[in-house]
């Protein structure tokens, strides 16, 4: 019995857990971030240019 308690403690725990960060992408209508690609160039020790495209969002 105690082995099934605490079974079912862990799977109600890790239930919650997923369901908080699903919650936290969402966005009403009327506050959506404004997101936009900023290109960001960089150096390599050799001098070599690299680029990276970076998602911002206000």
């Amino acid at each position: 019995m105690r082995k099934f308690v605490l079974t079912a403690a862990v799977a109600i725990i890790a239930a919650a857990s997923f369901a908080a960060p699903s919650q936290a992408g969402y966005y009403s209508d009327d506050c959506k971030p404004y997101c936009y690609v900023k290109k960001v160039r960089t150096y390599d020790y050799n001098g070599n240019l690299i680029v990276k495209k970076i998602r911002v969002c206000e």
